[in-house]
């Protein structure tokens, strides 16, 4: 596309590329913005090796010549990372020529679709949690990249640490982890015999005694009276991996009561997912460990979110596929509030017009400047400026009616109104 446009002189025309999501996947309530930084930083540093346009050996001289000078020189609008959005949303918007912005799809898309998945479902698994602690435990499950910016996602959706340490030394993300059955494996006495307290000992000596100790490797009632004749009543924590967790649990408890370890934490893991983590809502768990169901989004790896050019010169495009509308245009959106601070709508409308507020809805912009001429706004844009990500998320969660929290499928939490714009081509 890039070669034939400068060949036929469209590749200067402006243009605005736009992204969103037709659908929730699975029939969600709601979706998690996240990567946007990422892609902020990607934008801006975006380069070609001589090598990698040497490889391109099919393109013309021109179409060479362009890579070589590459620099993204436009602007792009965006939703706030860590902010809710919903069907047709504008959570990303790119304006440029179309040379450089339709080379742009792929890095784009390829970070927004995996970490806003990876987030949305985090946040339902922290909904579902219902305050108690929740650490990342997926490295194993996914692709040694999308290990790091996995943990980066769950850690703006709420999570509270994360076993990935490469993505505690790149993000700041707090570190946290128990031990493996191996490493209770790894301990047998002169005659082959498995020696469980000497694991939990080693374990204590080396980590203190506020350390996790993995309990059901054998016995689990076996593997806490080792654990509390080992570490005392004050031991940090015991993990159950394995099991029914609600019966195991509340078995665990009741044994660390009777021995007086009240304060002794119970931990679970074991391919959890959202509606585990709600069901063991009521039972005595003080933390989860979740790993394969987060990094793969919870059953909906990729937020299906798109990247379509909308306007032309200032000329309105959209496609006409059936079951794939689209609005065209650039687009600003709002998102509108009772007087108790319950979101009611999302409100897009075309980008520099001016509508109608009703006076008795609060408003917020959801659409911010992130890069002009090329350049990054402000700190905004910062991948490591996490915190803020995180309040961003925090804050817009309390704002959805109950029912926009529920677990179940249904519609979505708050409904999109499209202001100003002719009803979309099918």
């Amino acid at each position: 596309m890039l070669d034939a446009a400068l060949q036929d002189g469209t590749a200067h025309r402006k243009c605005v590329f736009e992204v969103f999501t037709r659908r929730m996947p699975n029939e969600r309530r709601y979706g998690v913005v996240a990567g946007t930084a990422r892609v902020i930083d990607a934008i801006a540093s975006f380069r070609f090796t001589e090598e990698q346009i040497e490889l391109a050996d099919f393109l013309s001289e021109e179409a060479k010549q362009f890579l070589r000078d590459y620099k993204f020189t436009g602007d792009v609008d965006g939703y706030r990372e860590g902010d809710l959005y919903f069907p047709y949303s504008p959570i990303l918007t790119v304006r440029g020529t179309f040379a450089e912005c339709v080379i742009l799809e792929t890095v784009i898309l390829s970070i927004l679709n995996y970490d806003s998945a990876v987030a949305s479902a985090a946040s339902r698994m922290v909904s579902a949690a219902d305050g108690k602690p929740i650490i990342e435990m997926g490295s194993r499950r996914t692709h040694e990249q999308s290990a790091v910016t996995a943990a980066r996602a769950t850690y703006i959706a709420g999570f509270d640490a994360t076993s990935n340490m490469e993505a505690s030394l790149r993000y700041g993300i707090p570190a946290s982890g128990t031990a493996a059955h191996s490493w209770t494996l790894l301990h047998v006495d002169d005659s082959g015999k498995p020696d469980e307290r000497a694991a939990f000992r080693a374990q204590i000596e080396a980590a203190g005694v506020d350390t996790t100790l993995l309990v059901d490797t054998f016995d689990i009632t076996k593997g806490v009276e080792n654990a509390l004749e080992v570490a005392g009543t004050e031991l940090g924590a015991v993990r159950i991996d394995s099991g029914d967790l609600g019966i195991m649990s509340r078995r665990v408890r009741a044994q660390l009561d009777e021995a007086g370890a009240f304060n002794t934490r119970i931990i679970v893991s074991s391919d959890l997912d959202e509606f585990a983590i709600a069901g063991l809502r009521s039972d005595p768990v003080d933390g989860f460990g979740v790993g394969t169901s987060v990094v793969t989004g919870s059953g909906a790896p990729t937020a299906g979110l798109v990247y379509k050019l909308v306007e032309v010169d200032g000329h309105s495009v959209a496609k006409r596929s059936s079951g794939k509308a689209t609005y065209g245009g650039a687009k600003s959106a709002l998102r509108a509030y009772r007087a108790s601070g319950v979101a009611v709508a999302e409100v897009v409308y075309p980008q520099g017009a001016e509508i109608t507020r009703k006076q008795n809805l609060a408003y917020r912009e959801l659409t911010v400047p992130m890069i002009r001429g090329g350049e990054l706004v402000d700190a905004a844009s910062d991948p490591f400026n996490l915190e803020a990500a995180r309040a961003t998320h925090r804050d817009a969660l309390q704002t959805l009616p109950w029912e926009g929290l529920a677990l179940s499928r249904g519609e979505v939490a708050i409904p999109t109104h499209f202001v100003g714009f002719p009803e979309p081509a099918e």
